[in-house]
């Protein structure tokens, strides 16, 4: 299983790595990119641009890896119309209270950003039963675990149905 490093234009945070958190990058080349159609899904959320690299998705399904996109709801849209076979899963935290701490206890925003991003989760949240599956992050450890069953269960459904059709 493997995670996609997104481009953004934001700056990098105290303790980001470019090229393992995000891959940091001017707003002039995110566009360029995108008038190319490097990207398999983009937006703007609070200011900057995020995207999520054809490339990379292209070269992990090639090598039969699992792939895990960490996107918001309007990308995760699009992937399910460009890619309707993929697997979408709604990450919840376990409620607006804690999302609120979690936010203000990493201290990586303002209060303004913060704000921001509790409005946006708030409109987010309402889609989650749109998604193939909900985990509710309460306890790390637990969520890990349910993703990584999912992802499981999902592979098993994907062999078996490919064992019937060869026995068809």
């Amino acid at each position: 299983m493997t995670r996609t490093v997104s481009y953004t234009t934001r700056p990098p945070r105290q303790d980001e790595k470019d090229g393992e958190d995000y891959i940091f990058i001017s707003e002039e080349e995110f566009r360029k990119k995108a008038d190319m159609g490097e990207f398999l899904e983009w937006e703007k959320n609070f200011g900057s641009y995020y995207g999520t690299a054809r490339a990379q998705v292209d070269e992990a399904i090639a090598e039969g890896k699992d792939i895990i996109l960490s996107i918001d709801v309007k990308g995760a849209k699009t992937v399910k119309k460009i890619r309707p076979e993929s697997i979408s899963v709604f990450i919840m935290p376990p409620s607006m209270d804690e999302l609120v701490s979690r936010l203000r206890n990493r201290r990586t925003d303002r209060e303004k950003q913060v704000s921001m991003r509790l409005e946006e989760s708030s409109r987010e949240m309402k889609a989650a039963d749109e998604y193939d599956y909900l985990v509710v992050n309460d306890e790390l450890e637990e969520a890990v675990n349910e993703l990584i069953a999912i992802v499981e269960s999902e592979r098993k459904i994907k062999k078996d149905s490919k064992t019937q059709e060869k026995g068809k």
